[in-house]
């Protein structure tokens, strides 16, 4: 049941090289500010903390941006991180590695917003961590430096055990049949005004997934609320996988705080 921290283990699976990232998000790359920003406006590109980053250890999984018809090259973007040498080791092969979400506009809109979230290796899955332990970190365009970055970086690092300790926690606490049906419809209603299938979301597609505890019984739905595919409304159709960033970040948030709840 236990998961402990590896700082060993090598991560499975590609990163994204600078080229890669360029043809996913151009906006990370962008150098100039938005014509409606003044001189006073400090421009640092995403790119610089990508290598920053990079150079830390830290390798780039997934890159978007948002879809934009004014502003191109200035939007919302979102960059993930997860490094090799940090890993939760789980039981049964259920691994998982922390990740850092990194967002960022260069209109004059956002500074750089670090999130934490987990990877489970099993299901290609992304968690974000919505907890008091882990709030979200910003650095200013005006204020950003390596050291800066390298501060709030090991910051993250040192509160990682505390996080085991909670999955640990969601683990210990099982759920009875009426709580895991509540926790469903409230999952679902989340992203549908229309009546779910419950039972397609408490349904485990691997057996990594069976069992009633809240850490099992929150990855299920989680999995099924972000990815799509059960039905909901009176035709039974099927939802469809969350596509945009913004959303699937503020999803994940939300249904992390509502897993809280059953603790």
């Amino acid at each position: 049941m236990s998961n402990e921290l590896n700082t060993t283990h090598m991560m499975s699976g590609n990163s994204y090289s600078l080229e890669q990232i360029k043809s996913l998000a151009p906006s990370v790359f962008t150098t100039d500010k938005a014509p409606h920003l003044t001189d006073k406006y400090v421009q640092t590109p995403t790119s610089r903390v990508v290598e920053d980053l990079m150079s830390m250890g830290w390798q780039v999984t997934k890159a978007q941006e948002v879809k934009a018809r004014k502003g191109k090259g200035f939007q919302k973007h979102m960059v993930v991180f997860r490094n090799p040498e940090i890993m939760i080791k789980g039981a049964n092969g259920d691994d998982s590695f922390p990740q850092i979400l990194l967002t960022n506009s260069h209109d004059g809109k956002a500074a750089f917003n670090f999130r934490v979230g987990i990877f489970r290796l099993v299901c290609s899955n992304g968690l974000v961590i919505s907890d008091a332990d882990f709030n979200n970190v910003s650095i200013r365009h005006t204020n950003y430096t390596f050291e800066s970055l390298q501060t709030k970086i090991n910051e993250v690092i040192a509160k990682l055990p505390g996080l085991v300790q909670k999955i640990n926690l969601f683990k210990s606490t099982t759920l009875t049949e009426s709580q895991m049906a509540d926790f469903a419809t409230k999952a679902a209603a989340l992203r549908n005004k229309q009546t779910v299938n419950i039972m397609d979301l408490l349904r485990a597609d691997r057996e990594q997934d069976n069992g009633n505890d809240l850490w099992v019984v929150f990855n299920r739905i989680q999995e099924k609320v972000i990815s799509g595919g059960y039905g909901y409304g009176r035709k039974n159709r099927k939802a469809r996988s969350v596509k945009n960033f913004q959303q699937d970040i503020k999803l994940n948030e939300q249904l992390f705080e509502l897993a809280e709840a059953y603790l």
